[in-house]
């Protein structure tokens, strides 16, 4: 909801310069929580790792409006980690706990829809709110929906079987909590198709505002509708057809959008590109997750998922942070970032192919 509305917010706080670490400090707590988040959803359980992870998208969207400094602001992005760094971790665990395996890749669809009809509908009220109210409303509304979502979660039950008491000891993280080897390429892959996600986060509000869009939530809108009409498609066919040569069409798809967006001149040219992206993603984000759990030992699937997000996590901080310094805040460089990214994918189509040489998948 608040994505788009933040570089223009961060501006205004006189931090313009600084538009890169909107997503990379709140990628980066997200990142260092996965080991953590990924141990706890194996131990206490998939609902309370949850909760954790909406609440404090809750308490954060009511600190926005209290913090009117570029380095408040800036903390509080690192604090609001958190909460990706926590749900989505169990939140896959526990989808994947309760659907059959031959059906895995048509439930990360079904997921994935979920969420994206919220980042559809979500950026446009954030916006339309900044617009013709406040953007402290919009904070305030972020927090409500955070909070219904809790209201959610205690009526749900828990899929963990062998639940432990959450203690202290639990948050004791060593290497083989943060990294499972069975997950690898799927991850690689991951990491690679996020820096294109980084630079949409970062730079495509500016872009959008360059071309006169007033509400730069559109183009999310735009995206997340294409993304919501592929996934639980891609979803299925993956099932059917596998996750690799589904992956070798979605990359392609991903990159070619970054030189759509890169090209764009004109709103409509945009928002073109805005579709092609979310149609990329739609094929590649449930697929790739389809992919993980695939691979994953069922006894440590929180640690793979952490690691799969970790892989996600440090593409889009990355991705932001490459693309808001290509961009440099001038118009006539926008082109370069995204076209750069788009190259960056593309090694993940590279790589697929290679692996597919040593192994037949």
């Amino acid at each position: 909801m608040m994505i788009p509305e933040l570089p223009g917010y961060l501006t205004e706080l006189g931090g313009a310069d600084y538009k890169g670490l909107i997503i990379s400090l709140f990628t980066a707590t997200a990142l260092l929580s996965r080991p953590f988040s990924g141990k706890l959803t194996d131990t206490i359980g998939r609902v309370p790792v949850m909760a954790f992870g909406s609440l404090v998208c809750f308490v954060c969207g009511f600190l926005y409006p209290i913090f009117h400094t570029v380095g408040g602001f800036l903390l509080l992005r690192l604090l609001h980690g958190f909460s990706t760094g926590f749900k989505p971790t169990a939140t896959s665990a526990y989808v994947a706990d309760i659907v059959p395996l031959n059906r895995l890749g048509e439930a990360m669809g079904l997921l994935g829809m979920s969420g994206t009809l919220g980042s559809s509908i979500g950026p446009a009220i954030g916006g339309a709110m900044a617009n013709h109210f406040s953007r402290n409303i919009m904070f305030y509304t972020s927090s409500g929906m955070a909070l219904l979502s809790i209201g959610i979660l205690l009526g749900m039950k828990e899929t963990l079987a062998d639940r432990q008491p959450f203690r202290l000891k639990l948050l004791k993280v060593s290497w083989q909590d943060v990294y499972e080897p069975k997950v690898l390429a799927p991850s690689i892959v991951y990491f690679l198709f996020c820096f294109c996600y980084g630079a949409i986060l970062t730079i495509t509000p500016d872009l959008s505002n360059h071309l006169g869009i007033r509400n730069p939530g559109l183009f999310f809108t735009f995206s997340t509708l294409a993304s919501l009409l592929t996934r639980f498609t891609a979803g299925r066919i993956s099932d059917r057809h596998g996750r690799v040569r589904v992956m070798l069409v979605g990359l392609p798809i991903m990159a070619f959008s970054m030189l759509v967006i890169g090209l764009a001149n004109t709103p409509v040219f945009l928002f073109v590109g805005s579709v092609v992206y979310g149609i990329g993603l739609g094929i590649c984000s449930p697929t790739v997750q389809a992919w993980t759990i695939d691979l994953a030992p069922e006894n440590t699937r929180g640690r793979a998922l952490a690691t799969m997000y970790i892989a996600l996590e440090a593409g889009i901080g990355l991705g932001a942070l490459l693309s808001a310094w290509l961009y440099d805040n001038n118009p006539n460089k926008f082109g370069l970032a995204f076209y750069t990214m788009g190259i960056i994918t593309l090694f993940g189509w590279f790589y697929l192919k290679a692996l597919g040489r040593k192994k037949a998948i």
